[in-house]
């Protein structure tokens, strides 16, 4: 009788851990999933259906950063990056999938906010941008009340009331500016981010580089100095957060430039730069390829493996380069 207590007593200490893995590995499995794109254009028309709203200019826009950080908040598994509870805190990629979502949504809150709700510098920010900018700022990694995805809701909410005066003949204040200035500043922060991001990229097999942040100026100066060569690489534990921040953010820019196709597509026309803007997106669109590996390799740049952050650079690089690019052509053209 004590043989057979010890014996099921045993099982029960093997066995119960054994089958909380096992459920643990397969909700990491279930829950590390990217959500798919959707349609901007379809979900702003939908969006303006239900709220008995008017598609006017700005509303696409508006409305897709409404729904792409939706979509971070309640995709597959919910928002993870302040989750400290198994299998959640276990799961790195999506965390770092939804840090560059959040910077793209940060970028483009606060260009509204400074740039594309104003007609001028002297202009009186617009209220209910000013309340969701700083929300969508709030700390990503924070898990202690005030909780992070409830501030985030709110910025959704101040976007939706800037929304519905958007649409309203009998409020004028709301605006919504489609110039080529506005567009050329918002693409500017997009080119810095993207330009750090192939940096960030490149260095996962080690860069030796020259000091060029003087650019050979010999009047220029900096804090302090630095050799004039540098080697650069990233360290392997960060090679897979680089590639999948990579990808949340161009999974969100590739929502924001089809939204402001159609709110820019006057401007785009007139300086005929929309076969250059639909380049961009092209090139980062195909940065969502699916990643047919268990992980991210890092092979060498000519060596038997492949090495997917290299691979992800190059269409990084191509779609900064037509940015900069389209940028002349907004201000030239």
């Amino acid at each position: 009788m004590i043989n057979q207590l010890s014996q099921r007593a045993r099982v029960l200490w093997i066995g119960i851990p054994s089958a909380l893995v096992i459920i643990c590995l397969a909700m990491m499995f279930f829950f590390n999933h990217e959500p798919a794109a959707f349609n901007p254009i379809a979900k702003a028309t939908l969006h303006a259906q239900n709220h008995g709203h008017q598609v006017v200019t700005g509303y696409t826009t508006t409305s897709t950063l409404m729904e792409v950080v939706d979509e971070m908040l309640h995709k597959r598994g919910g928002y993870m990056s302040n989750d400290i509870m198994p299998p959640w805190v276990f799961l790195d990629n999506l965390p770092n999938w939804e840090f560059g979502v959040l910077t793209q949504v940060r970028d483009l809150a606060r260009a509204m906010r400074n740039d594309f709700s104003r007609s001028q510098t002297q202009s009186t920010e617009d209220p209910d941008l000013s309340v969701a900018d700083p929300l969508f700022h709030y700390d990503s990694e924070r898990w202690i009340p005030p909780d992070t995805e409830g501030r985030y809701k709110k910025g959704v909410d101040a976007l939706e009331r800037y929304l519905t005066r958007l649409t309203s003949a009998n409020e004028t204040d709301a605006q919504f500016y489609a110039r080529a200035d506005n567009l050329t500043d918002w693409l500017s922060i997009v080119e810095k981010r993207l330009g750090s991001l192939s940096q960030r990229l490149s260095a996962s097999v080690g860069q030796v580089r020259l000091n060029t942040d003087l650019s050979g100026d010999p009047q220029a100066r900096q804090s302090t100095d630095t050799p004039n060569i540098l080697v650069v690489k990233t360290p392997w534990t960060q090679i897979d957060d680089v590639y999948f921040e990579t990808r949340g953010t161009a999974w969100a820019l590739v929502h924001f430039l089809h939204a402001m196709e159609v709110d820019f597509d006057s401007v785009l026309r007139k300086k005929n730069a929309l076969i250059s803007f639909r380049q961009i997106i092209r090139e980062l669109e195909s940065t969502q390829e699916p990643l047919h590996s268990p992980m991210v390799l890092n092979g060498s740049q000519f060596g038997l493996f492949a090495n997917h952050s290299l691979v992800m650079a190059n269409y990084i690089s191509r779609a900064n380069a037509a940015i900069i690019d389209l940028r002349k052509l907004l201000q030239e053209g």
